[in-house]
């Protein structure tokens, strides 16, 4: 077992690795920046070290500065956490360079599955269903790129190769439009991501977002832990997920999963990850791989029962899978609200101290928050402050406890969120299940389609 891991991270992902670690008997070095100095976590840790100045290039994001932290401290591995450098296979090639273990996949496997048309290309092998496209690049040859659209079927979506987070996409609705929106995203993928690849794909119009979560040690054994629904989007970034994923063709269901599974052991993937799909009319197609711990995690845990940010450290560690796939079970239903904190009519982010901070409790209640009385949310960073998630024997008794949870948080002297999802908790339509992707834009009055 790793002896001392560093947590690249802040707030409440580095205080979910915190108390992994410790429940392993590993050490922990908590790093921070200087707006950073009152983070829980750092309290709990071992050691903590100040990597720098408050923006996120000059301490999270520098390299230099967290593998100088390892060093002085005796750290044997860094967990990146979610963000950040959590997916950069330079960072993760220089921790093992440096003589660290990266608690994730390898640099080579980050790079295959970053880079949007290698992953579509690398899961096609593996037999993981995909969206009908150009099938690589498409081509700078307008006469070319015409009639891959043609074949493909308008409405089309150009993507960059390097894009993600809903950057670096158009949609196209008819033939006049295709060369001039390639061009001004090739432009614009150039520009943001250094990379000016862009390719093409059938755009789906009311698909659902339905991921799948894996273990692989990297020696040739993975499973699945189920599959997830985060449908419930605003401006492509999540706002609830739920697991399993409501509605789902069984048949479909179990052969994505299998093929998941094949794939992870074919790019010889190690540690935890997620396949993330759109499900339109009872068939899957793969959009991209998320290969790091994700922020929704909590929903599989407690639907398996199996902590995967300690299954990280343990895989690691260099141990292989202890769970089989017929070890998991997937029982009951769990839901998680992300609670950012945010206006809820605007969405701009609202920073500041947080006057009085009360958790919800109840049976099948987890919060995961690095929140408490008196916390100052700096403005520099993302503004999730929290999780609630919610379990129950099934869906409609964890809407029910979920409903309870969220009347119970409070969380004064800041803005959040809270009231956007007691909404959406008793949303007609979303306590049916198998809302689509537009459905929470349509719902803010936001959507475009």
């Amino acid at each position: 077992m790793l002896e001392k891991v560093l947590i690249a991270n802040r707030g409440e992902i580095a205080l979910r690795i915190l108390r992994a670690c410790k429940e392993l008997g590993i050490k922990t070095v908590a790093v921070h920046s200087t707006a950073d100095r009152e983070l829980m976590h750092l309290s709990l840790a071992d050691e903590a070290v100040c990597i720098g100045p408050a923006p996120a290039g000059q301490s999270y994001l520098h390299i230099p500065a967290i593998i100088a932290a390892a060093e002085v401290t005796g750290a044997n591995g860094i967990h990146p956490g979610y963000g950040f450098l959590a997916e950069n296979a330079d960072f993760a090639e220089q921790v093992e360079r440096s003589g660290f273990t990266f608690i994730g996949p390898t640099a080579d496997v980050i790079r295959l599955m970053g880079d949007k048309v290698s992953a579509k290309d690398a899961m096609k092998k593996a037999g993981v269903p995909t969206v009908p496209g150009s099938d690589g690049p498409l081509p700078e040859d307008e006469e070319t790129a015409l009639a891959i659209a043609r074949e493909v079927g308008y409405p089309v979506i150009i993507k960059a190769a390097g894009g993600g987070g809903g950057r670096g996409m158009r949609v196209v609705h008819d033939e006049e439009d295709l060369i001039k929106s390639a061009k001004l995203t090739r432009t614009e993928a150039g520009a943001a991501f250094g990379n000016s690849m862009v390719y093409l794909e059938k755009f789906l119009t009311n698909p659902r977002h339905v991921e799948v979560q894996v273990l692989s040690d990297g020696q040739g054994n993975a499973i699945h832990l189920g599959d997830r629904d985060c449908s419930l989007q605003r401006r492509h970034q999540k706002v609830l997920e739920e697991a399993p994923a409501p509605g789902i063709d069984e048949k479909a269901r179990q052969e994505v999963l299998e093929r998941c599974v094949r794939a992870c052991i074919e790019i010889g993937y190690r540690g935890a990850g997620t396949f993330e799909f759109l499900y339109e009319n009872g068939r899957f197609y793969f959009i991209e791989m998320n290969t790091r711990v994700q922020v929704e995690h909590p929903v599989s845990e407690m639907v398996t029962g199996i902590d995967i940010v300690k299954e990280m450290l343990r895989i690691a560690s260099g141990q292989k899978l202890s769970i089989r796939q017929e070890d998991v079970v997937i029982r009951g239903h769990a839901l998680e609200c992300r609670i950012n904190a945010e206006d809820p009519r605007t969405f701009m982010p609202s920073p500041g101290t947080v006057k009085h901070f009360h958790a919800p409790g109840g049976n099948g209640v987890r919060v995961d928050s690095h929140l408490y009385s008196g916390y100052a949310v700096p403005p520099n960073y993302d503004s999730l402050i929290g999780k609630v998630i919610a379990y129950g024997k099934d869906r409609d008794e964890a809407l029910a406890r979920m409903r309870n949870a969220l009347d119970e948080l409070i969380v004064d002297g800041i803005k959040t969120n809270t009231d956007l999802h007691k909404d959406l908790v008793r949303d007609k339509e979303f306590c049916k299940g198998g809302v689509n992707i537009h459905y929470l834009e349509k719902k803010l009055g936001m959507d475009k389609h």
